[in-house]
This record gives structure tokens, sequence and C-alpha cells, in this order.
């Protein structure tokens, strides 16, 4: 694992290789070398209605790494105290979010598709949902 990727530990956008090909572009994205963790879990978001929002939930120890495949949209992150907007629209980059920030997913293009990939398994006592408890959860760290 490269030393940049083994010492990320707030929200970053990390950008991926990139193939280019008249053919067509090709990215790619391996465990621990793009990313810093182990994929225990992928899953992807489409065909969100105009002016849904995703997410509005945070991890006690989760992590996660998001690109926007197609179209875009934007990730808001809160740590407890600031909040941070990122726009993904881009297939070469995506964002990696470590646990304990409160996130929620909006503002998507018609046609976007978002891959989320976690370095744990579904589990609903890692959900923190309410964000009054985010921020209670916080302080108490």
């Amino acid at each position: 694992m490269s030393s940049f990727i083994n010492s990320i530990s707030k929200p970053t956008i990390i950008d991926l290789p990139k193939f280019l090909d008249p053919r067509g572009n090709l990215s790619f994205i391996e465990e621990e070398n793009q990313i810093p963790f182990k994929i225990a879990r992928t899953y992807w978001i489409y065909d969100v209605p105009g002016g849904e929002v995703r997410g509005a939930h945070a991890y006690k120890t989760l992590q996660e790494f998001i690109v926007a495949l197609s179209g875009s949209f934007d990730v808001v992150l809160h740590d407890g105290n600031k909040e941070q907007r990122f726009h993904l629209n881009r297939s070469y980059y995506g964002l990696y979010v470590p646990k304990m920030y409160w996130r929620s997913m909006e503002n998507f293009s018609t046609n976007s598709l978002a891959l989320v990939m976690a370095d744990k398994s579904y589990d609903e006592n890692d959900y923190i949902r309410s964000f009054e408890d985010f921020r209670s959860f916080g302080n108490e760290k």
C-alpha cells in the first residue's frame, strides 16, 4: 500500500489510474492500492428521482469510496462541526469517506450512477440515523 493511501484520515478526492484509448478509456480500483481498505461490499445507486437525497446517515466504523460512474451528484459531508461538499462527475476519481462523517448525496443528474465500495458488510448497528445522535456520539469520543 502506498504511504499516501495509508496516511489518509479525512475525506479526500483520489485520482484513479486512467488509460486513454481511441476504442474507449479504462480506469480501475484495487483495494489497498488506490483506496485505503479492503473491499467487503460494493453497491450502486441509480434512477434517483429529481430532488431526492440519498444517505443522510453516518457510520461508526465503516469507511467508503464513492465514484460517479455516470452523470454527476454531490456528496455532502459533515464532521459535527463543519460541512464539506464534493461534486463528483468523472469516472476516473472518487471520494474517500472515513468513518464518523455524516453523509448525504444529492443533486443527482439524469442517468447518474454512483458506485460505492465499503470496507465492511452491511450492519444496521453501525448506522447513526439521526444528526443529533451523530453529534452526541462524536462528542462522547
